[in-house]
């Protein structure tokens, strides 16, 4: 995620409400990693707008920063408001205006060790299992710990993966891995 600039008076980076995540698939799956800052979880490629310039652009920027590959085509897939909570400042509402791409990639991983850790290829079947895993932590069969030990999906992604079909969960799972945002 590319910091931001800071907030007027030099304090706390403020929130611009507006995010983008990018699905990057190869043969060998989906890429994912776990979250190298707060909040936990197995994320995608992630990041504020901010600065870019729009949407794709900072589609295109997060992907080169986060696991240094080069974004040759974006394809859009969802873009709807999510209400997470961030870790900058706010600076209104609680949420994000989410763009979700699909990207095609040239060159190598090469992971960003201040974001990033065990970046690694999924089948739909371990995303599942990593899904049903944010899903009991949100119906307190995990607690907070047992759930930063050993993360399932980063709540945001939920409802992103499942409203493309990539997981699936029941309604009553993910309004429960709503109240966790």
């Amino acid at each position: 995620m590319t910091p931001a600039a800071p907030a007027p008076g030099g304090g706390a980076r403020l929130c611009d409400h507006a995010s983008v995540g990018v699905l990057i698939s190869s043969p060998s799956g989906l890429l994912v990693f776990e979250r190298a800052i707060p909040p936990a979880g197995i994320a995608l490629v992630a990041g504020h707008v901010d600065e870019h310039g729009g949407p794709e652009q900072a589609a295109r920027d997060e992907v080169t920063e986060e696991v240094g590959l080069t974004v040759t085509h974006l394809h859009l897939l969802l873009d709807q408001w999510r209400p997470n909570h961030c870790h900058r400042a706010l600076s209104g509402p609680v949420g994000h205006h989410w763009w979700i791409f699909q990207a095609e990639v040239s060159g190598s991983l090469c992971p960003s060790p201040r974001e990033v850790r065990a970046p690694r290829w999924i089948h739909p079947a371990q995303l599942q299992q990593h899904a049903l895993r944010t899903a009991a932590h949100a119906n307190g069969c995990l607690d907070r710990e047992e759930f930063e030990r050993e993360p399932g999906l980063e709540p945001v992604w939920c409802r992103f993966l499942h409203d493309l079909e990539l997981v699936s969960l029941p309604s009553a799972d993910l309004d429960r891995i709503e109240a966790l945002l």
